[in-house]
Formats: structure tokens, C-alpha cells, sequence
């Protein structure tokens, strides 16, 4: 299984005025590609990577309305997505329901429902292919089924829109927003995942001091027996 990051940064960054294409990722196995959510920046660009299929984790702008003027390939995502959805001129939707591995491309994807917002719900995936395997949630405050959705992976590739400071807000008794990635490491400790990769990147990673900000993590990482990184566009991973 190989992995690209064809974006990295996250819609929290639109106050630094910088661009940057919305964070998204490809997962290619046997020489099938398929692509892990497509933003609006997406938009008309998306079609030169030719992915042979697309899930998204949820709707919002910055996850899926690249697909807002439809797709030539198949697209899957969870029921309460499509609902969100519903403007959107994708033909072929295909449902993954929670919990249950879903084969798309020779790739076996797992939904596990995520708390990150009340009108656009998410979820992270369990990505395996052979002996490889990663969970890739790139908006999130928390898991409830943690244990089951990062056992035995070898690589958690989590929410980097803040790595120290608060970014939770209330709206009732829901929580809404993104966890730290202190917090996102500390789980990497608990349920035993070697290798963490920060993506969807915020303003607190892409307009701070990028040596100083790189030791800092190294360190809570090392602190918990874990090994972090921070991703860019065109990195690549092969497992």
C-alpha cells in the first residue's frame, strides 16, 4: 500500500491568506488509486489524478464539495454524508455503512463515527491493504470506539489543525471542533500505534516557527514512545 498527500493544509488557515489545496490523500494498492476526500480547492483539478474511486470522511466544504459539479468514477461515504449531500451532482454514491470493512479497489476501508461536528458528521477510516495498515481521520475532538478503530495500526494520521491549544466549542451538550495533537499522540500511546503523522494542518503549524514547533512535538511524541511527522504536499509513504 502506498500513500501520497496530495494536500495537507486545513480551511482553518484561510486567515493567513496563504493557499494551499484542502487536505486529502491518496491510497494506492496493485495499481488502483483511491482518493480520500476532495475539497473545494478541488474543484475542476481533481480529475488529472484519475482516482479509480473517492471516500470522503464528511461534508464539509473542505472535505467534499470538489465534487459539487459531479465525478467521473465511483464515490462512497456514510449515509448522514449523502444527506448532506444532496445538492451535489455525483451519480454514482455508494454507501459504506459504520463498522462494517467495505472493499473499494482491493482496499478495505472501516468507518468509525468520530464527534467533530453536529451538522456534517464524520468519520475516520481503518485502511488496510496486505499486511498494511493506517487510520486517517483528519477532523476530530475524539473516537468513542478508539481501541477497536487503532488496534494493531501501524500508522495514526490525525488532525493537526491545533497541536497545544484549545480548539473545542459547545453547542448544547455536543462538543464541536478539533482535538489537540498532544491529546491525538497520548491515544497513539494508549492503544499502542508506533507512528503518527500530522495532517490537515492549522495556523499554529503552518505560520509558526517550524524548527521550534517540529522539536516541541518530537518531544510529546517521545514522551509517549511514539514517532511523529509532519506531512506535506507530495509526501509519500510506502507500507
Amino acid at each position: 500500500m502506498k500513500l501520497t498527500f496530495l494536500g495537507t493544509r486545513g480551511e482553518i488557515e484561510k486567515r493567513t491568506r496563504r493557499h494551499y489545496m484542502h487536505t486529502s490523500l491518496m491510497v494506492s494498492h496493485r495499481g488502483a488509486d483511491v482518493m480520500i476526500d476532495c475539497g473545494l480547492d478541488w474543484l475542476g483539478k481533481f480529475e488529472r489524478l484519475h482516482p479509480r474511486a473517492i471516500v470522503l470522511t464528511h461534508a464539509h466544504p473542505d472535505h467534499a464539495w470538489g465534487l459539487r459539479d459531479g465525478v467521473p468514477c465511483p464515490v462512497h461515504a456514510p449515509q448522514k454524508t449523502w444527506e448532506t449531500l444532496a445538492a451535489c451532482r455525483v451519480e454514482d454514491r455508494r454507501v459504506i455503512k459504520e463498522r462494517t470493512p467495505t472493499k473499494i479497489c482491493g482496499i478495505t476501508f472501516e468507518a468509525f463515527a468520530v464527534e467533530h461536528s453536529i451538522l456534517a458528521p464524520a468519520v475516520g477510516y481503518r485502511v488496510s491493504a496486505g499486511r498494511a495498515s493506517i487510520f486517517y481521520v483528519p477532523d476530530l475532538i475524539f473516537i468513542p470506539n478508539r481501541a477497536a478503530a487503532l488496534k494493531n495500526v501501524q500508522i495514526y494520521i490525525g488532525d493537526g489543525a491545533t497541536v497545544t491549544r484549545a480548539f473545542i466549542r459547545r453547542r448544547g451538550k455536543t462538543l464541536i471542533g478539533h482535538a489537540q495533537v498532544r491529546t491525538q499522540l497520548t491515544w497513539c500511546e494508549k492503544e499502542g500505534v508506533p507512528q503518527a503523522i500530522v495532517t490537515h494542518c492549522g495556523s499554529e503549524i503552518v505560520t509558526g516557527d517550524e524548527p521550534k514547533l517540529f522539536a516541541k512535538l518530537r518531544a510529546m511524541a517521545a514522551d509517549r514512545g511514539v514517532e511523529v511527522r509532519i506531512a506535506y504536499d507530495g509526501m509519500k509513504l510506502k507500507l
